[in-house]
């Protein structure tokens, strides 16, 4: 329980619903900041100037290491390596979009390979769901990069070929589409809407065991619209697959 908030609350004669309502955030938001966790750096400055009172006293552990109690809200689940995801994750995750599908790789081929995802997507473009898919360029020199340190070497860029050859029939389905990029990804995207796995890149750890983390979009928070920001950038300066 955050003491100093709480009394600063009641100080104000401010109830939960109140200070929802004052920064546009849902009241469970709210209850949890009261519970412990620490709000991001814009909502903390509107809070204090609506109880009267300074950041600092309101929350003195701001700013200090990651403990639970500052976990941010965008963050629903880590997951050790990849391959520990179940399919019936990846499954559920991709089956709930309803307006846009992102994947940004180099070649995904775990996702390319799996008959049921392919179905999955292509049921997706055909509801009108946008389906955006940007594979690393097999010719550019970042993806013998990578292979060499994902201990892989030359089987990088044969992956990569691999996948678009299995994609690429996903290319014909209306709404979706396939690029290359040349960028140096320091993680693999897979976007839902408002919901990300994030996969992370590692020196000398292919991504297969390399940790996920799972976010979802929240009022004020930042991560995923960062994330957001990089696929978009990334998809401009990709080549359409021909």
């Amino acid at each position: 329980m955050n003491e100093p908030l709480r009394r600063a609350l009641l100080r104000a004669r401010l109830r939960e619903d109140d200070v929802a309502a004052r920064l546009d955030v849902d009241p469970k938001t709210v209850r949890r900041w009261l519970n412990g966790r620490i709000p991001y750096a814009s909502n903390r400055a509107k809070i204090a100037d609506l109880v009267g009172a300074s950041e600092a006293d309101l929350w003195p552990d701001a700013g200090g290491p990651l403990t639970a109690r500052t976990r941010p809200e965008e963050l629903e689940s880590v997951y050790p390596h990849r391959w520990a995801i179940p399919r019936q994750v990846w499954m559920r995750f991709f089956e709930s979009a309803e307006h846009e599908i992102g994947i940004l790789a180099y070649s995904a081929l775990f996702l390319a390979k799996d008959s049921g995802i392919l179905g999955i997507l292509a049921d997706k473009g055909c509801a009108s769901v946008t389906v955006r898919i940007a594979l690393g360029d097999p010719d550019s020199p970042h993806i013998a990069e990578r292979g060499t340190e994902g201990d892989i070497s030359d089987a990088m860029s044969a992956k990569v070929r691999n996948a678009i050859v299995l994609f690429r029939p996903l290319a014909e389905v209306e709404n979706i589409e396939i690029r290359l990029h040349q960028t140096v990804l320091y993680n693999s995207v897979y976007r839902t809407d408002d919901r990300l796995l994030v996969n992370q890149h590692i020196y000398g750890i292919p991504a297969p065991h390399a940790p996920v983390f799972a976010f979802r979009k929240a009022t004020g928070g930042e991560l995923v619209s960062t994330y957001l920001e990089v696929f978009e950038q990334i998809w401009a300066d990709a080549a359409e697959l021909r």
